[in-house]
């Protein structure tokens, strides 16, 4: 469904992503290969990804998977998979009511998907008559929660870039009370990646009167760590960043977003404390405190607290607004024409300045490179964040992608689950639509995007005494847990009994001119959107290799893709993957080829 209401560690790090499946949800049976052709013409290819920006004429426009050049298949699956998670399993809660998704890749809106319920339930245990239920739309508001973050650190990447704040500068120096309980040589860099030092989170809402009493509570708050030290996400750091800008621009945060972000980028349905409360979905019914169901205003408790308007939390909006936003940074900070942010701007956005934390990738209020929820999408200049009502915002500038999926998973309770694997399908899916094409017109091998499967491809070999030569390209992105194994036998490669060994490995990247070595696995995702060339030596009297890839029941990545597979002896050689792909045994893996 598209639109409208809808009722109902690591050995090596390689390369990242693969291709054009057509498997169907399930799975393919064992000793299976399924033959894929890929059209000549495509769309920029994942092993070749964009450097700088998008033209800044670049806008969104209406179209398909194959317009551009991408598989439809991990597309639908993925829609398949994420109206699954609104049905309850046995003895079980559903992850949400109801979600609006879009997906857009170099400019074309290549899917949308609008299911299930804005409004389901009248408490935390209790359905609303059914002829009450608020079926979801595509232009449903959702409350984006922590998303809101983002808004706020643009708004203050502005400043830096009119020269009225310092990256480096502390936050004392344009908020003299911040200095409070040794906190004066905190760093504005710091807030924005979340290295300040601040605890986690403080309850405001409980704790202080007023509104003055709890901004004046995060100024006092001592920290928690030295700053710099540790790397800890709070609400905190954009609670203040919020106060910072709201001080230098001389109005309120709500104000400063709609003047300087939403309304130059035509961002209608975009903002805080939404006036229509019949195109929100509904979040959760609160007890404690007792506002009951949460519908038309913030869910977060110190963000209702403060007015609705805190730059951790309170910003609404809709799938089409946050693509405009997305596509503005893809293209470098302007969107027909309303430029919010200059290309250096945006660069400093997405640049990691929290490479002292490995996997806590941060740029400037973006968070960069999370696999577990940008799943195939990730990358080092992949940017993003999460809401805790269950939304997320995926901006790939690699392939110049954007995924964004928006359910209220807290309608009607907080307690019901994490929404991380539907927010994976959603990303991967896309990410696994984008092509990796073999080299020139060759063949090539890519695992089936399949949780906690055992894969194989298999080729048997005669290698003389003096052994053999292989070699092959590869692209290898997966998660940390899960292994590529490069092996060989001398017994019967048919057998089970069959006594399997890792082959050393020598490989580089083109241009590259040394070799690193390796013991015969891979395994990570460093983002190496690029066919690595590997090289072998097979001992004499091996009968067979082997490919194997195990994944676990968690993230998948894009997973690998081995092409043009050659084994030479000074005899000549044994096996060519071109000429004979016949001779490979595949199973949990896909042959494609381009036409």
């Amino acid at each position: 469904m598209t639109a409208g209401p809808v009722p109902q560690h690591v050995s090596r790090q390689v390369t990242r992503r693969v291709s054009r499946r057509v498997v169907l949800d399930g799975g393919i049976a064992a000793g299976t290969a399924l033959f894929v052709k890929l059209p000549s013409a495509v769309a920029e290819d994942f092993t070749k990804p964009f450097t700088g920006f998008a033209p800044p004429s670049t806008v969104l426009r209406e179209g398909t998977p194959a317009s551009v050049g991408l598989d439809p298949a991990p597309i639908e699956i993925a829609k398949q998979r994420v109206i699954g998670y609104q049905t309850a399993p046995a003895g079980g809660t559903p992850l949400y009511p109801g979600h609006v998704g879009l997906m857009a890749h170099d400019g074309m809106i290549v899917t949308t998907q609008v299911d299930g319920w804005a409004l389901r339930y009248a408490t935390a245990t209790t359905e609303l008559p059914r002829s009450e239920w608020i079926p979801m739309r595509r232009d449903t508001i959702f409350d984006l929660a922590s998303v809101s973050k983002l808004f706020t650190s643009i708004a203050v990447v502005q400043l830096i870039e009119e020269g009225r704040v310092e990256l480096e500068a502390t936050v004392a120096t344009y908020l003299p009370e911040f200095a409070a309980n040794g906190k004066e040589s905190v760093p504005i860099r710091h807030l924005l990646t979340h290295t300040s030092g601040f605890v986690a989170w403080v309850p405001l809402w409980s704790r202080y009167p007023d509104k003055a009493s709890r901004i004046a509570a995060v100024m006092n708050q001592p920290l928690l760590n030295p700053v710099g030290s540790t790397y800890l996400y709070s609400d905190l750091n954009l609670i203040t960043l919020g106060v910072l800008v709201e001080k230098l621009r001389g109005m309120p945060l709500d104000e400063v977003v709609a003047e300087h972000i939403t309304g130059p980028l035509g961002m209608s349905d975009t903002g805080y404390n939404p006036t229509q409360r019949e195109r929100t979905a509904a979040t959760e019914y609160q007890v404690t405190p007792s506002r009951g169901m949460v519908w038309g205003e913030v869910h977060d408790e110190n963000a209702w607290s403060l007015g609705g308007v805190a730059g951790h939390a309170g910003v609404f909006s809709t799938v089409d607004d946050l693509a405009i936003l997305g596509q503005a940074l893809l293209n470098g900070g302007t969107y027909r024409g309303g430029r919010i942010l200059t290309r250096k701007s945006v660069a400093m956005l997405i640049t990691n300045y929290t490479t002292d934390f490995p996997g806590d990738d941060h740029g400037l209020g973006f968070e960069l490179n999370q696999i577990w929820y940008m799943d195939a999408l990730s990358g080092p200049r992949t940017a993003g964040h999460t809401g805790y009502t269950g939304t997320s915002l995926v901006i790939d500038f690699q392939s110049r992608s954007i995924a964004i999926l928006l359910t209220n998973r807290v309608h009607p309770s907080r307690s019901w689950g994490s929404i991380n694997p539907a927010r994976r399908e959603w990303a991967g899916g896309l990410g696994r639509a984008l092509p990796v094409s073999p080299r020139g017109r060759h063949v090539a091998w890519e695992t089936q995007a399949n949780h906690a499967s055992y894969a194989v491809l298999s080729v048997p070999l005669s290698v003389p005494s003096a052994g053999a030569r292989l070699g092959f390209d590869l692209v290898a992105e997966t998660e940390e847990t899960d292994l590529l194994r490069v092996e060989v036998t001398s017994g019967d490669p048919g057998s089970a009994g069959a006594a399997w060994t890792l082959l050393p490995l020598d490989y580089r990247y083109p241009g590259e001119t040394r070799p690193d070595a390796e013991d015969g696995s891979v395994s990570g995702t460093p983002g190496m959107r690029k066919w690595a060339l590997v090289r072998a030596l097979l001992p004499g009297g091996t009968t067979g290799v082997r490919w194997s890839y195990t994944t676990d029941a968690n993230t998948l990545g894009r997973g690998v893709a081995v092409s043009r597979v050659r084994a030479v002896s000074d005899a000549g050689v044994l096996v060519d993957s071109d000429g004979n792909s016949g001779a490979f045994t595949a199973s949990g893996w896909t042959l494609v080829r381009r036409s």
